[in-house]
């Protein structure tokens, strides 16, 4: 997960879709990962199990949430802009404090608020759409 930095959120449900992917555990495909910054070959199979579950998190979803007739239900621009501003203060906060745990529990919790406002899977796609939301013709 370090040559993809995400949120824990996101970083476990990449490793379960590893683990599922090649036949192990969370906690088998983790040991396999440690095993191989540790300099033991990890086995074909775990890596691109891995690969495939890091390219699958970071394709955006195939449409944001729809609403009556297809529309698309979006937050105001107001509510956005919050959450945008939690995200990025908490982002800011925890480089200036990496060690701190509450830090890093609300830079989670409001990149879980960012994905479920924008309706989006991951943190990257969330903030990609709350961008955009907020300046539609940038």
């Amino acid at each position: 997960m370090a040559a993809s930095p995400c949120a824990k959120r996101d970083a476990e449900r990449i490793l379960q879709t590893a683990a599922e992917a090649a036949h192990l555990t969370a906690n088998g495909m983790s040991d396999a990962m440690v095993a191989g910054i540790r300099g033991v070959p990890v086995p074909v199979h775990i890596e691109r199990a891995l690969r495939r579950a890091m390219e699958l998190a970071r394709r955006p979803p195939a449409s944001p949430s729809s609403g009556v007739n297809g529309l698309t239900l979006l937050p105001s621009r107001s509510r956005t802009g919050l959450a945008l501003t939690e995200f990025r203060t908490c982002q800011a906060q925890l480089a200036a404090s990496p060690s701190d745990a509450d830090l890093r529990q609300a830079l989670d919790d409001a990149a879980y608020t960012l994905c479920v406002l924008m309706g989006r899977r991951t943190v990257h796609d969330a903030v990609l759409g709350a961008e955009q939301h907020l300046n539609p013709h940038a």
